[in-house]
């Protein structure tokens, strides 16, 4: 699993949800669909319409991937955070029963609050 509790995971780009199709299909169950997918240099995350999929790509080759499956049920709370003038990247923390603090950051292009509302309509 992904060592969320050593500070931010990734610094994410938006990407089109095709981009990361194919490397999902097989991960999904019947009617969940991706909804957003967000690059980093390597490793990568997709919000479905059931949970979060965060990819941790390892090794030279980049082969060996890790997924890890956050429930959008398991979520307590979370938190979102607007890029400003000079720190320009976006911040998404969720609080998950059992797991914790997961923190993702976004590159200002993300849009933060349409996260927000798409985390607020699957946990509220």
């Amino acid at each position: 699993m992904i060592d969320f509790a050593n500070g931010s995971v990734f610094k994410l780009n938006p990407t089109p949800v095709e981009s990361l199709a194919d490397e999902l299909s097989r991960l999904l169950i019947p009617e969940e669909t991706i909804l957003a997918a967000f690059k980093g240099p390597r490793d990568f995350v997709a919000f479905t319409s059931k949970r979060i999929v965060a990819v941790n790509v390892q090794g030279l080759t980049g082969k060996k991937r890790d997924y890890s499956s956050l429930p959008y049920s398991k979520i307590q709370a979370f938190s979102i955070e607007t890029a400003g003038t000079f720190d320009l990247d976006a911040e998404l923390e969720l609080w998950f029963s059992g797991l914790g603090k997961v923190r993702f950051e976004f590159k200002g292009s993300a849009d933060i609050r349409s996260i927000g509302r798409m985390i607020a309509h699957y946990v509220l």
